[in-house]
């Protein structure tokens, strides 16, 4: 879809957010290319490296079931670091407030950005703050950046997946998308589902702790879910990637409110999921680690990485069919971060 405006669909993750980066904003201000595109850049400094990473949060509500915007930015940050092995370091705030916001909410926000930045282990170190009047924003939008360090010399990025690579995801599909989903939208199943909202940083380092170097790709699968983001490594590796539809763990509620409002969980948002793209040999203990730990208690094997190829997802479907599975098209659940 071309279109000569901003769309919803621009900021979906998907393919015409992907159009928006690749044909305007990365040539203009930076031109990495694709392959080197990922959850955060790595900067070589005096022998050493740091991640850097940059994010902004209009989530709508505000509050919503498992969580509000306030946690969601700063799990969304570490998240960004960690799936590059680094370890989150220090965090920046940005609020912009409108005018009518109730202080109370400013509050417990803030208490929630406290508690996620504690439980993450990361400091919160500088921010700015902004007013806007009333009626020129939405109660709140925050930007989150981070920096990061690595304490080994591993290089994990999105490029990464090889032939015959196992992919493992630590829980189930689409639960943030959906809570936000149901509390925008008062839906009956709003009390079943919660979102995932969760740092994983501590998963991640036990991971490479145990099995660093057969890990090969991480990803946080957010917008656009887990078949946007499977996408994206499969283009950047240049491989085939087939999942296993039996195979992927999608909780009761979760399914039944997709099933009622035709959307499919692989392309439903989660902010508290891994995608590990590991070593064949290590795929078992990575998942018997990830399991032992309660941010991946649901974890499964999910898939494997195929052919060298140009990038091609497929589906092996539970009644022995095969489809292909290509990016989020347009905007399925606009404002779910």
């Amino acid at each position: 879809m071309k279109s000569d405006v901003i769309l919803l669909g621009h900021g979906s993750g998907g393919k015409l957010s992907h159009q928006l980066l690749d044909d305007l904003i990365v040539p203009i201000l930076s031109g990495i290319a694709t392959r080197d595109q990922n959850d955060a850049a790595v900067l070589h400094h005096d022998g050493g490296r740091l991640a850097f990473t940059t994010d902004s949060y209009v989530v709508d509500p505000i509050f919503f079931p498992g969580g509000n915007i306030g946690d969601l930015a700063i799990n969304g940050t570490v998240n960004d670091l960690a799936m590059t092995g680094a370890r989150p370091l220090a965090i920046s705030v940005g609020l912009i407030l409108e005018e009518g916001l109730p202080l109370a909410d400013l509050k417990a926000i803030l208490e929630a950005m406290r508690a996620a930045a504690d439980l993450a282990g990361v400091a919160i170190v500088t921010g700015d703050t902004k007013v806007v009047p009333r009626g020129k924003g939405d109660r709140i939008f925050i930007n989150t950046s981070g920096i990061g360090v690595f304490d080994h010399p591993l290089e994990i990025r999105g490029s990464g997946a090889r032939p015959g690579d196992k992919i493992l995801i630590n829980g189930t599909l689409g639960d943030h998308g959906m809570a936000v989903l149901a509390s925008r939208e008062g839906l009956a199943l709003e009390s079943d589902i919660r979102s995932d909202s969760a740092p994983l940083n501590h998963l991640v380092a036990d991971i490479l702790a145990a099995a660093g170097g057969a890990v090969h790709a991480l990803r946080d699968p957010t917008r656009g879910g887990v078949a946007t983001t499977l996408k994206e490594i499969a283009l950047q590796s240049g491989v085939d990637i087939t999942l296993q539809e039996s195979a992927l763990p999608v909780g009761e509620a979760v399914a039944g409110a997709c099933a009622i409002l035709g959307l499919d969980p692989l392309f439903v948002a989660n902010e508290g999921k891994l995608l590990a793209v590991v070593a064949p040999e290590a795929a078992e203990e990575i998942l018997a680690l990830m399991r032992r730990r309660p941010e991946g208690r649901e974890a499964a094997i999910i898939g494997e990485v195929g052919a060298v190829s140009a990038g091609k997802v497929y589906m092996a479907t539970a009644i022995g069919g095969r489809r292909a599975i290509e990016m989020l098209a347009g905007e399925q659940l606009p404002r779910i971060c």
